[in-house]
């Protein structure tokens, strides 16, 4: 249950919308990135029948495990940290290193291998999370 100093904090209402217009984002963009990722899942699983690279499966590994993880771990508690700010040069750090890792992964192994269906899938999930991270970075430090 969520004690009052922290519905404040997260703007909270009893009304529609009941939650910022940036969670609103977070939710539809997460959505997409969602299905972007389990449609790009399925295309690995059937068409491909999981036939990836070693250094490919290890690159998309290092770039959810060491970065989307932590990331999602300091976003978390810069937004329930009454100083937001004590987090957001980590955040910064990840963040670089997170794009880093998905740009290699996307440019040396997806540029010549993806067709057009498979590079519609990667854009939902790298787009919808892009999207959904701002109006995250938005509620917290905007």
């Amino acid at each position: 249950m969520l004690t009052p100093g922290l519905a404040q904090r997260l703007h909270l209402q009893a009304a529609f919308p009941f939650v910022p217009w940036q969670f609103w984002v977070v939710l539809l963009a997460g959505a997409a990135a969602t299905y972007g990722g389990v449609a790009d899942w399925r295309y690995h699983r059937n068409p491909l029948h999981l036939k990836l690279p070693a250094k490919e499966r290890d690159a998309e590994a290092l770039a959810l495990g060491a970065g989307g993880v932590p990331m999602f771990g300091l976003m978390w508690l810069a937004m329930l940290s009454p100083q937001p700010s004590r987090y957001l040069v980590p955040i910064v750090v990840v963040l670089i290193y997170t794009v880093v890792a998905i740009c290699y992964d996307e440019f040396v192994f997806h540029r010549k291998r993806c067709g057009p269906e498979e590079t519609a899938y990667h854009r939902l999930l790298v787009f919808g999370n892009g999207l959904a991270w701002l109006a995250w970075f938005h509620f917290i430090y905007g």
